[in-house]
């Protein structure tokens, strides 16, 4: 058997994270992915992107510093091989270009500017149906719930069939940047994909629904029931943001976004007439992974 070890660098609109994932290779099986270390620093250039339509120094500053320590991990781990990521924040800044070249100048790390299509892509490169435990659930709708987007991918009998991007994530939420026209594309989206399906369950995707899942004491391979999300949302509505930290236990960067987060996932489940969510803890990072190993051993 042979070990491998990679790295992704996800640069969100909410966070920036780093996951360290160990490969075990062996001649006559299926590759095992196994997490070995992860790390999330609340750098929210959204809040800049989305408002003003660029990255502020001071965030270009935590930007530089948070990958100046994710290189030295990367190091540390003696990783194969690794990859930045970056999403809606920084490809709708007008200053992205000039931050890829000072990360460039200043760590020679390269940052990849990804659109929603091969963001899609590479989150459901993860074949998360197989961790659920049932082998008789092959319909879902991914949803991914990121903090300037949100992908959706529909997967018939285990297949993916089509992806699609929306810019309604939940920092994009917050600063009230989501144009009507935009749910309405979306409930079309959903509803025509979906139609037909029978069994249909959604898969979510994010910090936000691994949170919930955590609140909620949902176990991994076990569904979580709208009814329960819809009693959560309305119990954390009611809270305001600083009792919503202390009865929850939520990091300041999180108790605002999961409402709006949670709410997206209630419009969904409305539109696609499913009751139960699935969430297997799998996202971006993970399908960076996949990429990096697919890369590696084509």
């Amino acid at each position: 058997m042979k070990i491998e070890k990679y790295a992704a660098i996800d640069i969100g609109s909410n966070a920036i994270r780093i996951l360290i994932s160990n490969i075990f290779i062996h001649t006559k099986k299926p590759p095992v992915f196994l997490k070995s270390s992860m790390l999330r620093v609340p750098v929210r250039l959204g809040d800049d992107s989305f408002s003003t339509g660029e990255i502020s120094n001071e965030n270009i500053k935590h930007l530089i510093k948070a990958l100046k320590v994710f290189s030295l991990l990367i190091k540390i781990h003696k990783v194969n091989d690794f990859m930045i990521c970056a999403t809606s924040a920084l490809r709708e800044s007008n200053n992205s270009s000039t931050i890829v070249k000072l990360v460039k100048k200043k760590l020679d790390l390269d940052i990849k500017i990804i659109d929603g299509r091969k963001e899609a892509d590479l989150i459901s490169n993860n074949r998360i149906f197989e961790n659920l435990n049932s082998i008789y659930l092959k319909n879902f709708l991914f949803v991914d719930v990121g903090g300037g987007s949100v992908e959706f991918s529909l997967i018939v009998n285990s297949n993916r069939v089509i992806s699609k991007s929306y810019k309604i994530g939940t920092v994009r939420y917050l600063k009230k940047k989501i144009k009507k026209r935009i749910w309405i594309e979306i409930e079309e989206w959903i509803k025509l994909n979906t139609k037909k399906l029978s069994k249909l369950y959604i898969l979510g995707s994010g910090g936000n629904i691994n949170k919930v899942s955590k609140i909620l004491n949902i176990k991994e391979g076990n569904p979580l029931t709208i009814l329960k999300l819809k009693i959560l949302f309305n119990s954390l509505s009611k809270l305001n943001y600083h009792d919503r930290m202390y009865k929850y236990g939520l990091n300041p960067d999180r108790a605002d976004v999961i409402l709006p987060a949670i709410e997206i996932f209630l419009k969904v489940a409305s539109w696609s007439g499913v009751n139960k969510i699935f969430i297997p803890k799998i996202g971006l990072s993970d399908g960076i992974i996949k990429e990096l190993y697919k890369k590696n051993h084509s």
